[in-house]
């Protein structure tokens, strides 16, 4: 019964409120979307204005169960703490591995598998996760394109009404792969 309400408790809490009543350090003003903070969330550790999307997962421990078995070392463990720096932005369905810190300003891409840590403003992406820009470059290229659409200023309705107004350059582009045959 007593697990039957926790896992309710975990289901009507925000994500946010879960995290913080299982132990993780989270500063002011952060999106919280995520509900996998490992077995040790208490070594997990997010900055103010942190963004983390849906799916994310955070690994403080791992792999050792099959070494035990195999090293007959019934003893054998490690653990890494999780650091998030101020105004960064985790997609959706990241997984953060033990001992990584992700710096200050930092945008890690849906789907990454962060395995090193990650330098002030920087941008990183795919499995492992790999450096892609500076964080300050991308935030010019877009400044370029940036529109005010945001919540509040306009409705949905109007919203739509000026985007499909705008025409093809308007609207941020991206490159083909590099293909070889």
């Amino acid at each position: 019964m007593k697990k039957l309400f926790q896992i309710l408790r975990m289901y009507t809490m925000s994500p946010e409120k879960w995290a913080r009543r299982r132990g993780v350090k989270i500063g002011k003003g952060c999106q919280i979307g995520c509900r996998e903070f490992s077995s040790e969330p208490y070594l997990i550790e997010i900055g103010d204005y942190v963004r983390i999307a849906r799916g994310t997962s955070f690994y403080t421990h791992g792999g050792v169960i099959p070494l035990r078995k195999l090293k007959n070392d019934p003893e054998l463990d490690h653990f890494g703490k999780i650091k998030i720096g101020d105004y960064t932005s985790i997609g959706a369905n990241c997984m953060i591995m033990a001992g990584v810190t992700i710096g200050k300003a930092c945008i890690v891409g849906g789907g990454s598998v962060v395995t090193k840590s990650v330098p002030d403003g920087c941008m990183v992406a795919g499995n492992p996760a790999r450096f892609i820009g500076f964080t300050e470059d991308f935030y010019n290229r877009i400044k370029e394109k940036g529109l005010d659409t945001r919540t509040g200023k306009m409705s949905a309705e109007e919203k739509k009404k000026v985007l499909l107004s705008l025409p093809d350059d308007a609207f941020v582009t991206k490159g083909y792969l590099k293909t070889e045959r």
